[in-house]
């Protein structure tokens, strides 16, 4: 009887802190809720990256935002390494890569320069950026997800299931199916 008092106290805590952990889906600023789909227009934002570039988002060109909870864990250096290795690849079919997470632009220095990503970084640490294209958080850190965009702006693929090892490939071969590599 002594134990069951505190572990009904337990799991009342971790309750509160799993439901304000914001891990539902997020209602985006067009009222909508969930991923954006392909089709709608990608939402504007302007944001500082990790080498003080100025980015306003759409580009005029193909574009690749995605989504990743955080700098230096196993799944997000996994991904953001496959992205860099197929950086060249990206740059000559003229797709423009940005990575978007809750950490500060100092950490994205520090993971950018640890394994040498030539693309940008964008700090969301407010959740505005993630909101607007349908990205959920969980434990304050963004989900996986990621999103082809044409130079028109216009959402092509959204990706809700990533496997960070082989992300960087499929999304290539959908803009060349889709006829989005110059």
């Amino acid at each position: 009887m002594r134990y069951v008092f505190p572990a009904l106290i337990l799991t009342a805590f971790c309750s509160i802190v799993f439901a304000s952990s914001g891990c539902s889906t997020p209602t985006r600023p067009d009222g909508e809720k969930g991923l954006l789909e392909p089709g709608k227009r990608a939402p504007s934002f302007t944001a500082e990256d990790h080498r003080g570039e100025t980015i306003r988002f759409p580009l005029d060109q193909p574009s690749v935002v995605f989504f990743y909870p955080k700098d230096g864990t196993p799944g997000c250096t996994k991904e953001a390494c496959a992205f860099r290795d197929a950086f060249e690849r990206y740059d000559e079919a003229g797709i423009r890569l940005i990575g978007v997470s809750a950490d500060s632009l100092e950490s994205h220095r520090q993971f950018a320069d640890e394994h040498g990503l030539q693309y940008s970084l964008i700090s969301d640490a407010e959740g505005e950026i993630a909101r607007a294209f349908g990205v959920g958080r969980t434990f304050g850190m963004h989900q996986r997800r990621s999103f082809l965009i044409d130079e028109s702006g216009i959402v092509r693929k959204n990706y809700p299931d990533v496997d960070p090892g082989v992300h960087s490939g499929e999304i290539l071969k959908d803009a060349a199916e889709l006829g989005l590599i110059r």
